[in-house]
């Protein structure tokens, strides 16, 4: 009887053993589901709340882009539409400078391909700004210097600087943009069968004998002066340009340009009327060299482009002078300039200038007869 209720009672301990083990058990693993599941439910909080903040940060700046992307779609100009027939795969070297940007202005509008080539010496990115992301348009940091290779039918070289302070202060670059420059352009013309329009200038007239000048006259240039990097320069450019049609057959077209003026000039390229605006805005004195006696005829760069453009599209391969025939002194400019910004400022005068031409004034005849074009903007 004795062994049947030990038996018992150690039977009954072994199952109370079992049963508090299975509540110990039961207990553990409810305490750690509770702690689980309350950990789960912080940490789901605090993704909520970092969420949360995250997107109030970043709200503004999504705004910001939408603005942005909206602003970038709409800025355009207008552009025409040209058929693939029409329209033109145009490249224009120092397409970002003073003239060049506004060439690519209307080109762009009227509907053509325009890429622009500029190592940025003078050109500036903003003159062109505008255009950038247009399907229609590419702008190519690069030197002339170097060669090219790109597919165009027509080529608007304007790739130089063209006020005597810049050209003057590495005539050595001077030189070989418009000696090589032209070379690796022409080159480039002559491999992708495209018609070549060089942009020179008055300057190969020097310090004219001849007033009037016409294309027919052969200047009077000094070789080694100051103003030769320049001036030499172009016309060894006018040289290769007829050697190139001459020999190999490319198209060219040359264009002796005169004094330009408008927006987008750059106020410190110590050309006159950018000189004379800036001195009187600073008030500080107009500085004429020499007696004030020397003339210049301005062309607005609006009629340039026009006169530009009607040249590349022509049948006139020999040069063409574009530029105002109306000639004023530089004395006239200032006295004018001053009046009109009704500034304090003094004429101041300055020694002359060496090799600076006295007389500077295009007879545009061959432009009227042969392109129908004359400025109008003045």
């Amino acid at each position: 009887m004795m062994k049947r209720v030990i038996w018992l009672i150690s039977g009954l301990n072994r199952r109370m053993m079992k049963l508090l083990f299975a509540l110990a058990l039961i207990a553990y693993i409810a305490s750690v589901w509770g702690t689980y599941t309350n950990m789960r439910s912080i940490q789901e909080h605090g993704e909520m709340k970092i969420e949360q903040r995250i997107d109030e940060a970043v709200a503004p700046l999504r705004e910001k882009i939408r603005d942005l992307e909206q602003s970038f779609s709409q800025k355009y100009p207008p552009v025409k539409f040209l058929s693939e027939k029409d329209r033109k795969r145009i490249l224009i070297t120092g397409g970002a400078g003073f003239v060049g940007s506004h060439l690519t202005d209307k080109l762009m509008m009227d509907g053509h391909e325009v890429t622009v080539v500029d190592n940025f010496f003078t050109g500036r990115k903003r003159n062109v700004e505008h255009w950038i992301g247009h399907e229609n348009f590419e702008l190519i940091n690069h030197d002339v210097v170097e060669p090219l290779y790109i597919e165009v039918d027509q080529i608007y070289h304007l790739a130089s600087p063209a006020s005597p302070p810049n050209y003057m202060y590495n005539p050595i670059k001077t030189l070989k943009t418009n000696t090589i420059g032209t070379l690796n352009m022409l080159g480039l013309a002559k491999r992708v069968g495209a018609r070549l329009l060089l942009a020179s200038t008055s300057e190969v007239y020097g310090d004219p004998e001849v007033h009037p000048q016409n294309e027919e006259y052969w200047g009077h240039v000094n070789p080694i002066g100051p103003r030769a990097c320049y001036d030499e320069g172009k016309r060894v450019a006018e040289t290769m340009c007829y050697a190139y049609m001459k020999q190999e057959g490319v198209e060219v077209r040359v264009a002796r340009i005169f004094n330009t003026f408008g927006s987008r000039m750059h106020m410190n390229d110590g050309r006159v009327v950018s000189n004379f605006i800036l001195q009187a805005l600073q008030g500080e004195p107009l500085t004429v060299y020499g007696s004030g006696a020397q003339t210049r005829a301005f062309q607005y760069v609006s009629d340039l482009v026009n006169g530009l453009v009607l040249l590349m599209n022509s049948n006139i391969s020999s040069p063409v002078n574009l530029g105002n025939p109306e000639e004023h002194t530089i004395l006239e400019f200032a006295r004018l300039i001053k009046s009109l910004v009704v500034s304090r400022s003094q004429i101041q005068f300055l020694p002359e200038a060496q090799d600076d031409p006295q007389r500077r004034r295009p007879d545009i005849r061959k432009a009227k007869m042969l392109l129908g074009w004359e400025p109008v903007g003045w």
